[in-house]
């Protein structure tokens, strides 16, 4: 899956698969994850923040 560039220290990129409605986050420290399902208009909002790794800090804590 292609990402776009993460506005974030943590997160290298953010990318999204309409069809599955897969989210992906590739870490600057080499790991990736995937989210599902993960509706389009959270992703939106995902890529029309800030800090991308702030809100995905605050949203998908582990």
């Amino acid at each position: 899956m292609k990402g776009e560039n993460a506005k974030s220290s943590n997160l290298g990129s953010v990318g999204y698969d309409q069809s599955t409605q897969t989210l992906e986050i590739a870490f600057n420290s080499g790991g990736e994850h995937q989210y599902s399902p993960v509706p389009e208009n959270v992703y939106n909002g995902l890529m029309n923040v800030p800090s991308h790794g702030r809100i995905f800090q605050l949203c998908y804590k582990e």
